[in-house]
């Protein structure tokens, strides 16, 4: 069974800006712009049933629309070997409550809480073994790195299978902020 997680979009023109600047990291792992998102909650593997009870929850939520900018880079962990390269989010309330309602969501379809604090953030690349230096530097570059806000106005449930190029991402349901389903 593949693995689900729910995120937002963003916008291709950003995508490929920033599959072309985590190109430039030595080292690195990139996600390529067609899998470029902002993760809202993993979920995992799941079966049929809870699957069904996962998008029928969620098309109950509506939310309203609201812009979103992406500002800044940054690494993971925050201190010691970077494992993860990442660009961050002006975010406001509006993406916390919706990720609150999504979470609300998967706890009555019976998927288990997430243990870790929401951290939004856009994952450019991931490194097996890290170069703390060249990370250093793109970051210097890059730390001013903003893009003109986007309005999200839906938000997607994913499938994910791992192959050995990197995850596959599938869109298995669009939920629009007016609380519509499709797909």
């Amino acid at each position: 069974m593949p693995r689900l997680f729910v995120a937002v979009d963003i916008p291709e023109p950003i995508k490929t800006d920033l599959a072309a600047l985590a190109s430039t990291v030595a080292g690195a792992r990139c996600v390529g712009a067609a899998e470029i998102h902002l993760t809202l909650r993993f979920i995992g593997e799941i079966d049929p049933h809870t699957f069904a009870a996962i998008k029928n929850a969620l098309s109950e939520i509506g939310f309203p629309q609201f812009p979103l900018s992406l500002r800044g880079v940054g690494h993971f962990p925050p201190h010691g070997h970077p494992r993860v390269l990442w660009v961050g989010l002006d975010a406001g309330r509006e993406l916390t409550l919706l990720q609150q309602e999504i979470e609300s969501a998967l706890k009555r379809s019976g998927i288990p809480g997430e243990e870790r604090r929401f951290s939004p953030h856009i994952t450019l690349a991931r490194f097996k073994e890290p170069s703390s230096a060249a990370v250093a530097r793109f970051e210097a570059s890059y730390r001013e790195l903003a893009f003109p806000p986007f309005e999200v106005n839906e938000f997607i449930l994913y499938s994910s299978v791992l192959s050995p190029r990197g995850a596959v991402h599938s869109k298995e349901a669009v939920y629009s902020c007016s609380g519509t389903a499709s797909l």
